[in-house]
């Protein structure tokens, strides 16, 4: 399944929630996000953990390797008069000089990364006990929940999607960290419940890798009536609460 996240780039700015603030908060007490502090953020996207960071006072880099999610993230860091110097780069080939960050991070898009390659070059340009965090932020599919119901209809529109029934939790992230060198590995993980009305549901299943980074337009709009359909028929209060969980790696050189 070739995916494509650039198809979705005025969706993702619109309609991914992001990162909860709470997220934050929890990094400042590992010493992630401080004033003054320099993050190199892979994988920016549109720039929701960039934002945070930068509106915690750090210095942020954001790099992604596509200019349409990078010309969002302008656009939403200007709207919020945060300052994000962001460009387009890779987490394999950051381009960025050797030693010359103190924090690396990644949201939500360590998987896409040829791994053992990312956390070569992470361990390459942080600094002497510069550390990493890597944080996802997923909906959480139960029997009989919103999440199932929409998994179950983007794999009837396409079945090479496999990325369904993820339980918010990656034990690779810390392997991956260990085998790169890095120590004092730590986790954690909390749940929240994100408010959704139905457009913002659906926009947001459409910046999805099985949906608007993949299908064709034409399927992605057959895919979206009927999502609509479904939430009519069988959620239909007006403002849902999704199930996510938020978790996160971090650990240091």
């Amino acid at each position: 399944m070739k995916v494509d996240f650039s198809a979705t780039a005025i969706d993702y700015a619109k309609h991914r929630p992001g990162f909860p603030n709470s997220l934050f908060n929890r990094l400042s007490e590992y010493g992630i996000g401080l004033p003054g502090q320099k993050v190199v953020d892979l994988g920016t996207g549109t720039g929701t953990l960039a934002r945070g960071l930068a509106a915690r006072g750090s210095d942020v880099i954001g790099l992604d390797p596509s200019a349409a999610m990078l010309q969002q993230a302008t656009q939403l860091s200007e709207s919020a008069q945060l300052k994000v110097n962001y460009r387009v780069g890779t987490a394999e080939n950051t381009g960025l000089p050797s030693a010359s960050t103190d924090v690396v991070t990644a949201g939500q898009c360590w998987h896409w990364f040829d791994r053992p390659r990312a956390v070569q070059e992470v361990a390459r340009i942080l600094k002497v006990n510069g550390c990493i965090a890597i944080a996802h932020f997923d909906w959480i599919r139960s029997k009989g929940n919103i999440a199932e119901a929409t998994e179950q209809l983007i794999e009837a529109h396409n079945p090479d999607w496999s990325m369904g029934g993820r339980h918010g939790l990656y034990p690779t992230c810390l392997r991956d960290l260990n085998e790169g060198g890095f120590k004092e590995i730590q986790t954690f993980s909390y749940d929240v419940f994100v408010p959704f009305t139905h457009e913002d549901w659906r926009g947001r299943i459409r910046t999805t890798a099985g949906v608007g980074a993949s299908l064709t337009p034409d399927k992605v709009e057959l895919f979206d009536q009927e999502l609509a359909a479904l939430l009519q028929t069988n959620y239909p209060t007006p403002l849902l609460e999704v199930h996510h969980r938020v978790w996160v790696a971090i650990a240091s050189l």
